[in-house]
């Protein structure tokens, strides 16, 4: 049902390789609705059993490289083949015209100069433009790692300590932790660690020097750091993959961590028009269902839905990060919250083929910001080594044959006829309501509702509790009115309550009379007469 499209996408992702056997194998599963991918058809397409992306047509970070550096040595010898060409051509001619002179001139006994050394100096110019610009364009850590740079003259040496504009600037709190951190990483190290150091903010502003490198220029200059960073680290380990993976990722993060704003979606490439058509086309496939995709999820389920929502975090949270490695984390996460809700809904464990769908499903509702940028950060500035193999190389290949996906949705993908498709993505018609007679499908009982359509028994039962919560609001509303009107009658009763009753019992004010102190003692007869004072002659 959905071959052509599929067939399509992977075409895309794979490249123009081996059209026919994915055609055929999606053939022979025709009886299953449903987005179905072999898993062989996510490696590289070159049999080294890593996984392919479609940024690189296909292929593993390592093939890709090779092949682009294949290509990149038969632009330079072709360049060549065509400088020497034109200097054979400029020697030719000058010769000419030079034979021509020397016979309407007398000859002379000084010896006359090679016909070629008046054209070495533009080939010598060419062949000096055609150097500076290799040196330019392909930058490797060797010239970090060289002796040569250590041992540089003074004067260079200190154009060399010169700090970038933007390391000068006061850096923010996350970068300054990822700082500490890597300190604190590399003194286990020792010696080694302050090198490694030394290496990476020799990198950064070498890196932040560059402003007129592409993406390419720049993702082949970070990789080409990492590769020998990794090789001198495998030496100094003695193998232990392990232990340089650790390291590799602390300079990872260091390095992007400082590097991300100038190389996340440059102004050199196209990643934010991407964008933004992506986000459109996102926004316009809003009424696609998950019956339509076939996911395998009953979001019906409690646990089912919340693990939708978190699925729909993480991937959204993807753009927060800064650190290549950070964004895999959040779409691995992601991706074991789809395979969680899966196994709850099914009752037993999730397999790769319900895997895609759901991925497809969680990308339209959560309309990711970025998207094609964060994709395209990864691919260009991600450790190859986690993008070849693991679980991260997986989920990340399975979301950019979800974005391709969704870039070709159509009409036969959805099993709709091209006409529905078309009123559905102009907003005329939705997949919810009946077009023909304006009910909603599957009108009648409850169960028979439920039996027949899921969302529509979600959409009833929700419409039950709007309906209560109505009720409730109204009962709600008329207390508080009465409320607001007792409130505004019992300062007139009280009022009126006191009125009444000082005209009941009017205050009357006695007068007062004064009386002396003892004057209602009984006893006064009885009391001693007072004391009288006697003057005493001394």
């Amino acid at each position: 049902m959905r071959d052509s499209l599929i067939r399509n996408v992977f075409i895309l992702h794979l490249g123009t390789e081996r059209p026919d056997r994915l055609f055929s194998i999606m053939s022979q599963r025709t009886e299953r609705r449903g987005i179905h991918v072999d898993q062989s058809d996510l490696l590289c397409k070159k049999g080294c059993g890593y996984y392919g992306n479609a940024a690189w047509q296909g292929l593993c970070s390592k093939c890709w490289r090779e092949e682009y550096q294949r290509v990149r040595q038969k632009q330079i010898q072709d360049d060549w083949a065509l400088a020497e060409k034109l200097q054979r051509e400029e020697e030719a001619a000058y010769a000419s015209s030079h034979g021509a002179q020397t016979q309407s001139q007398p000859q002379s006994a000084a010896p006359q100069p090679h016909p070629g050394h008046a054209s070495l100096g533009p080939f010598s110019k060419f062949e000096e433009k055609k150097t500076n610009e290799k040196t330019r364009k392909v930058t490797t850590v060797k010239k970090f790692f060289s002796p040569s740079s250590r041992t540089a003259p003074k004067k260079d040496s200190q154009e060399g300590r010169t700090p970038s504009p933007s390391l000068s600037r006061h850096a923010s709190f996350e970068t300054d932790q990822v700082s500490k951190d890597f300190m604190d990483f590399l003194k286990n190290l020792q010696k080694p660690g302050r090198e490694i150091h030394k290496q990476s903010r020799a990198f950064i502003v070498n890196m932040l020097s560059k402003k007129d490198l592409s993406a390419d220029e720049l993702s082949e200059c970070v990789q080409d750091f990492y590769q020998n960073m990794a090789d001198r680290l495998m030496s100094h380990f003695k193998g232990s993959s392990e232990s340089v993976e650790q390291v590799m990722d602390q300079v990872e993060k260091f390095i992007m961590t400082r590097l991300y704003k100038s190389v996340f979606c440059p102004e050199t490439t196209d990643d934010e028009k991407k964008d933004l058509a992506t986000q459109k086309r996102i926004r316009a496939l809003h009424w696609v269902t998950i019956q339509m995709l076939c996911v395998s999820m009953d979001e019906e389920i409690p646990e089912v839905s919340e693990n939708v929502v978190k699925a729909i975090t993480d991937i959204i949270e993807m753009d927060s990060k800064r650190v290549p490695r950070d964004k895999l984390t959040c779409i691995t996460s992601c991706s074991k919250q789809i395979f969680s809700a899966i196994r709850t809904t099914k009752n037993e464990p999730a397999s790769a083929d319900d895997f895609l769908p759901a991925l497809i499903y969680i990308v339209l509702k959560a309309n990711p910001p970025r998207l094609q940028s964060n994709i395209q950060y990864i691919t260009r500035f991600c450790n190859p080594s986690r993008l070849m193999t693991g679980e991260d190389g997986y989920y990340f290949t399975n979301l950019c044959c979800a974005a391709a996906f969704i870039e070709k949705l159509d009409a036969q993908s959805l099993n709709l006829s091209p006409e529905e498709f078309e009123r559905y993505m102009s907003g005329q018609a939705s997949p919810r309501i009946n077009s023909s007679d304006g009910e909603w499908p599957g009108a009648g009982t409850a169960p028979d509702v439920a039996a027949t359509n899921p969302v529509l028994a979600q959409l009833n039962h929700n419409l039950e509790l709007l309906s209560g919560l109505s009720s409730r609001q109204e009962s709600v509303m008329e207390a508080a009115q009465g409320l607001q009107a007792d409130l505004l009658a019992w300062p007139v009763a009280v009022q009126k309550e006191v009125h009444d009753i000082l005209e009941k019992y009017p205050l009357e004010i006695l007068p007062r009379k004064v009386s002396a102190i003892d004057a209602n003692n009984m006893d006064n007869d009885n009391l001693p007469p007072p004391l009288t004072p006697q003057v005493f002659a001394g």
